[in-house]
């Protein structure tokens, strides 16, 4: 079978001794026009992939800081239909990049899990995360998605039990997302030690890549984290950096958050430099 994009760019990555750094914006924040331009600023900037938030009404594991970029957005009554347009317009320039769209359930179950999933790959989402849906329950979902060859990405935390580790390793694809403290998205500080204990027990249970984030709001914590996992995720910082700007042009947002990118890229790189020599 064919390798898709998420599983394609790992690899090409393993083999050149690299770690993922996958930044998330929400779709539609500050505006929709902006969304596509800011996708393909970040991959100019060092992403290897790219997590695009799906604006939903009660994003419950989000902190404050996505939480006002969802209010952004749906005060564009930005849909899940739009978010799919923004990604085809992407794929216009871009085909390497992937994508995973990172959401809840509820505009999917609304729009239909055959049509969701069907138009979802017409054009070219890699992958879908979708917050409080659990392995155990979701398997008209899953079935729909992997159909369409959808990676099924789940989520994992500290607080995670072994059982639950199994069914994500059964059912998920594409990689693991490791949420490295307790709590909602961009709170409080990482403990590296306990990042450490928990990604070696993963990696015990799991065979898939493993991506860290929440929490990792600066250059200094990506360089740790990228030593521990495949791939680093940076979201809250970028996103408090489109809400400081969100009222400035375009080309404006764009330039702060290349310098956001470029502190987490090159320290990632960095990282990698040291494994190398390891």
């Amino acid at each position: 079978m064919e390798m898709g994009r998420i599983e394609e760019t790992f690899a090409e990555l393993k083999a050149q001794g690299k770690t993922a750094l996958i930044p998330y914006i929400t779709a539609g924040d500050p505006r929709p026009g902006a969304t596509v331009a800011l996708m393909h600023r970040l991959v100019n900037k060092g992403a290897d992939m790219l997590e695009l938030g799906v604006p939903f009404s009660d994003p419950m594991a989000d902190g404050p800081v996505i939480q006002k970029a969802v209010e952004r957005a749906l005060a564009h009554n930005v849909s899940l239909d739009d978010v799919l347009e923004m990604v085809r317009e992407f794929r216009m320039a871009d085909a390497e990049t992937p994508v995973i769209l990172m959401g809840y359930l509820n505009p999917i179950e609304a729009s239909g899990y055959e049509r969701f999933s069907e138009a979802a790959m017409s054009v070219g989402v890699d992958a879908v995360l979708t917050v409080d849906m659990p392995p155990e329950e979701s398997m008209g979902y899953l079935d729909a998605l992997k159909s369409h060859e959808l990676d099924r990405v789940f989520l994992v935390s500290p607080t995670t039990p072994d059982s639950r580790l199994a069914a994500v390793s059964e059912k998920g694809s594409g990689f693991v997302y490791y949420v490295s403290l307790k709590g909602v998205t961009g709170s409080k500080e990482l403990d590296v030690d306990d990042v450490t204990t928990q990604i070696a027990r993963i990696r015990e249970k799991i065979d898939l890549p493993i991506g860290i984030g929440f929490g990792i709001r600066d250059g200094e914590m990506a360089f740790k984290m990228a030593q521990l996992g495949d791939a680093v995720i940076v979201g809250s910082t970028l996103v408090s950096i489109i809400e400081a700007n969100h009222d400035k042009d375009l080309y404006e947002i764009e330039l702060a958050l290349s310098e956001k990118m470029t502190e987490f890229r090159s320290a990632i790189d960095r990282a990698d430099a040291l494994k190398t020599q390891e």
